[in-house]
């Protein structure tokens, strides 16, 4: 795991005070979360300030706001740069850079940093080259914005789209400014000019760094909204997003301790479930931690999995273990029954998707692709019923039911799958059959007999046989049953 560097040279004169009254402090007192900084303002953040607070108004307020300021962490403790650094330039007397990395605020903030960069978010800028940025910069984009650090072009669509929460690569130019195609940029997976990963004010936003703010559900908002991963709408049709902002005033989400069940119980947030402490756990910046499921790919996968596919060392952290933390964080509130029924139902639906929609989809989709017309991604129907299918309805449902949100585990989850998989998906698939058993190509036709084959044996399974008109005689007596006791109980 990667660990903060030691202090270079020019900022070593800057810290030794910063140093020298942490060590004064007790391990208690540090425990107990006193506040802990420097004796007194530096005199190059003095200069900087006296500057800022005349140009740079409502940055200088937000500082004064801060913890920061009350700790006398100033412009210069932060921004200060070594002059081989690459984003590194001069200003005025002093030689800094502009971006504040997860590796600056590991020099005070390292526990922090190291569970972050431990986790998913941190990783985010990963998506650069994946099938998702092909997407933004292909199809739907060009190569029409030029600018120094890019000259053959850029994508607009994939810069203001997907960079912005994902995390660009932030390009330096020569003088040490910052490509415009990159910067601005608060991408949660930044990959920084010091090569580190993330950006600590995705959710922290500089310059006052509140931590209200980063509990606040909005802030989680910015990016995990959308037709491919709702969490905000999710979370705000559930009871506990009702329960949040009916009781806002209530939720004390300024204070310094946090610990829901002590600090606030009106009604949990994003934070409270994946990063904040309780009576029981620490405050933790690796939302892995306590999420059993992973249900970002085609078919929903264990946590551990997927981190180990990263290189992340949650790998060696059993899905059993983060559910028993995930369930200590609902305790706080819910009963045992509650929580475990909850659990029942939830493992129910991803059970439900994988089955029947996401393993047959899948493969079905593996035996189509040597059938494409053209084989290039998004340039088929079945490219696009396929990516739709586990990209946005399938996240829907799977997400909708994590969180409780009963109208997109349905209406915008399973019945969008179902919709999709039986009215575009299987006919796409039984055009691409017919037209390949025409065809002159031996390989062509091969390849049709087989998803002919996969085809008939996805919809005569026990899910899918009603399709067919071959529904098992008991189930239908069940449905018939059902529909009698319906008719009975709203008949005149």
């Amino acid at each position: 795991m990667w660990r903060s560097p030691q202090l270079t040279t020019a900022r070593h004169a800057v810290w030794v005070g910063a140093l020298a009254f942490l060590f004064l402090l007790s391990a208690s007192d540090q425990a107990r979360g006193q506040a802990i900084g420097l004796a007194e303002l530096s005199d190059a953040s003095h200069e900087c300030v006296e500057c800022h607070k005349k140009i740079s108004t409502g940055l200088y307020q937000m500082w004064v706001d801060s913890k920061h300021y009350r700790a006398n962490v100033g412009c210069y403790e932060c921004h200060a740069a070594e002059k081989s650094d690459v984003d590194a330039y001069r200003h005025y007397n002093y030689t800094i850079a502009t971006i504040v990395s997860p590796k600056d605020c590991a020099r005070c903030h390292t526990r922090e940093v190291e569970e972050f960069i431990s986790s998913h978010h941190a990783k985010a800028a990963r998506i650069l080259g994946s099938l998702d940025n092909v997407l933004a910069e292909v199809v739907e984009g060009n190569r029409g914005l030029i600018t120094p650090g890019f000259p053959e072009g850029n994508a607009a669509s994939a810069v203001m789209g997907c960079w912005q929460c994902h995390g660009s690569q932030v390009k330096t130019l020569p003088d040490g400014t910052l490509d415009a195609a990159t910067w601005p940029n608060t991408g949660i997976g930044r990959i920084n000019p010091d090569g580190s990963e993330g950006a600590c004010t995705a959710c922290h936003a500089r310059h006052r760094f509140d931590a209200a703010q980063a509990r606040h559900p909005n802030t989680c908002g910015k990016c995990h909204m959308g037709p491919d991963h709702p969490q905000k709408e999710i979370y705000e049709e559930s009871k506990h997003g009702i329960a949040f902002f009916a009781n806002i005033d209530d939720m004390n989400l300024d204070n310094a301790k946090w610990i829901v069940g002590e600090d606030y119980w009106a009604a949990p947030t994003c934070a409270t479930c994946h990063m904040s402490a309780t009576k029981n756990q620490p405050v933790t910046h690796d939302i892995g931690m306590r999420i059993s499921w992973n249900n970002r790919p085609p078919l929903s996968v264990r946590p551990e999995k997927s981190d180990a596919k990263m290189g992340l060392p949650g790998k060696d952290v059993p899905w059993q273990v983060r559910r028993e933390s995930m369930k200590d964080v609902c305790l706080s509130c819910h009963n045992e029954r509650w929580v475990t029924n909850f659990y029942t139902q939830y493992d129910g639906l991803i059970k439900l998707y994988n089955e029947k929609f996401a393993g047959p989809g899948k493969a079905l989709y593996e035996l189509a692709k040597p059938l494409r017309e053209l084989q290039v991604n998004f340039a088929n129907p079945i490219d696009w019923y396929w990516f739709e299918l586990w990209h946005h309805e399938g996240r829907r449902a799977r997400h909708g039911a994590s969180m409780m949100g009963p109208d997109y585990t349905h209406w915008h989850g399973t019945y969008d799958i179902a919709k999709t998989f039986y009215t575009h998906y299987v006919p796409e698939l039984r055009k691409m059959v017919e037209h390949g058993l025409k065809s002159d190509d031996p390989a062509r036709v091969d390849a049709a007999e087989k998803l002919q084959a996969g085809l008939s044996d996805a919809l005569n399974s026990k899910d899918h046989s009603w399709y067919l008109g071959k529904m098992d005689p008991a189930e239908a007596a069940r449905r018939k049953q059902a529909a009698e006791e319906f008719r009975a109980r709203y008949k005149d």
